[in-house]
């Protein structure tokens, strides 16, 4: 299975010190760091674009962004997101007819390519051609669009079915993930865990982080095992 990976999300953080926030994440032992990237049209919410990625990318020399682009028509974005420093550009299935195109646009601008679902999209909706074309499929755990919703247990299910399709993948669940939620999301087999408040607002991330790896580790042992 592939590795665990904690992606803290920045739309938890305080963005008056948003440099400073990114390298307290890395230093806190984040691998990737969340950017939420919300265009008002696919979700009523607006955070922030291309321009603030860049500044980002600038003030944290080697940051891998895993950015979650809540947007519609994401074909429009990936050059600019690219230019941006984004590592990683994850749109959302509902919002495209032809996922395929996007995934090798985004290839061919060097990132790497993710497909999210939403709370009321089945898993089916990533078909086996399309998920073997992505290096990432994102379960929503929550309604995208904006921080502080309850996890949405239902969900749980759908990672547990991409992961038996898809067992090389990295399967990522972003939504109301904490400490009180990690295990059912690891124990259905996902592997990068995004999660807000639960880490940006501990007293220590650091400790946050490490606990949250460790589930996904331990989860991955008992599967390996069984």
């Amino acid at each position: 299975m592939p590795r665990a990976i904690i992606s803290p999300s920045i739309l938890a953080s305080d963005f008056g010190q948003l440099t400073a926030e990114c390298n307290r994440m890395i230093k806190g032992g984040a691998e990737w760091l969340h950017m939420d990237v919300m265009d008002g049209h696919f979700v009523p919410n607006i955070t922030m674009g291309a321009p603030v990625l860049s500044c980002v990318s600038k003030g944290v020399p080697g940051i891998f962004m895993d950015c979650h682009m809540m947007v519609a028509q994401p074909e429009k974005w990936v050059n600019d997101i690219a230019d941006a420093g984004g590592s990683l550009y994850c749109f959302h299935i509902e919002a495209t007819s032809d996922a395929l195109s996007i995934i090798k646009s985004i290839h061919d601008r060097g990132m790497k390519a993710g497909v999210a679902i939403s709370p009321d999209t089945p898993s089916t909706a990533i078909t086996d051609e399309i998920g073997a074309a992505a290096d990432m499929l994102l379960v929503m755990t929550v309604y995208p669009g904006r921080g502080g919703q309850k996890f949405i247990e239902r969900c749980v299910p759908k990672v547990a079915e991409l992961r038996k399709r898809f067992p090389e993948k990295d399967i990522e669940v972003d939504g109301g993930v904490g400490p009180k939620t990690i295990d059912v999301c690891a124990d259905a087999g996902s592997n990068v865990i995004v999660a807000g408040t639960a880490i940006f607002g501990a007293v220590s991330a650091e400790e946050v982080i490490a606990s949250l790896k460790a589930t996904v580790n331990a989860a991955q042992a008992k599967i390996i095992g069984s």
